[in-house]
């Protein structure tokens, strides 16, 4: 059965409150695959490390040829991404079954699903698009009022400001949501503003919430965030289900 009520409303403590206790039912099942995840990745950034170091050397040295080092780059931001991926769905799907009141056990962490990556990464690039799109069109505005007076510029950098912090808001679960919600990174983006624009002010406050925890694991070092990020993968997850709800939309739990 869910912890966390369901409802149209966000109970922010309540959701740091069931995150937290669902972190507590398997937190070295999640640590560890943490470790994996960066252990996994440490191969794939060594790789684009080493295509950036021969590009960079190809501008010295006229007689080495580039593909070589845009090879390495291109494999290793591939495979960077790749194990991202994995790594952010295994804890989703963690997270979401610790709150399904159930201790997750290693497999529920490493098990691969490539449709939910997928979905996940579309989801993320159309992210990145709206926010680019929005900034081309403030730039291009402040372009247009800059020809009429230098200080009418400022009004499009405040309009961007304003949609960008909105933006960011109305898509704080959108992982979730691509994950769980819908099988459509459109519709879950567009989900997230119809469900999150009546409680925005409380999700702010999540936000907030968060990233004073943040702060306070800061204090500990590598250590201390280290332990928050699946905790508060766990907290976003608890406060997820209490706006959209606690079913499984996509299958996300289901065996491949």
């Amino acid at each position: 059965m869910a912890t966390t009520p369901t409802g149209p409303s966000l109970q922010v403590l309540k959701a740091v409150e069931d995150g937290w206790n669902a972190f507590c039912k398997a937190p070295w099942s999640f640590l560890l695959f943490q470790i994996l995840v960066g252990m996994v990745t440490l191969p794939f950034i060594g790789i684009a490390a080493l295509g950036g170091t021969r590009i960079a050397a190809v501008k010295e040295v006229a007689w080495l040829h580039p593909v070589l080092g845009y090879l390495l780059l291109v494999v290793g931001l591939i495979g960077y991404i790749i194990v991202v991926l994995w790594g952010i769905v295994g804890l989703i799907r963690g997270a979401w079954t610790a709150l399904d009141g159930q201790k997750p056990d290693f497999a529920v962490f490493t098990r691969w699903d490539q449709t939910s990556s997928w979905r996940l990464l579309g989801s993320l690039i159309l992210y990145i698009v709206v926010v680019a799109v929005a900034s081309v069109i403030a730039y291009l505005i402040g372009l247009g009022l800059g020809q009429i007076n230098q200080a009418l510029i400022v009004i499009p950098s405040i309009a961007l400001a304003i949609f960008a912090i909105w933006f960011l808001v109305t898509q704080q679960f959108l992982v979730q949501n691509s994950l769980l919600g819908s099988k459509n990174s459109a519709n879950a983006m567009r989900s997230g503003i119809d469900v999150i624009n009546p409680s925005w002010w409380i999700v702010l406050w999540l936000l907030i919430v968060e990233a004073v925890i943040h702060a306070i694991a800061a204090t500990f070092h590598y250590g201390g965030l280290f332990v928050m990020v699946p905790a508060m993968v766990c907290i976003s997850t608890a406060a997820y289900r209490q706006l959209f709800g606690s079913t499984d939309n996509t299958g996300l739990l289901k065996p491949n």
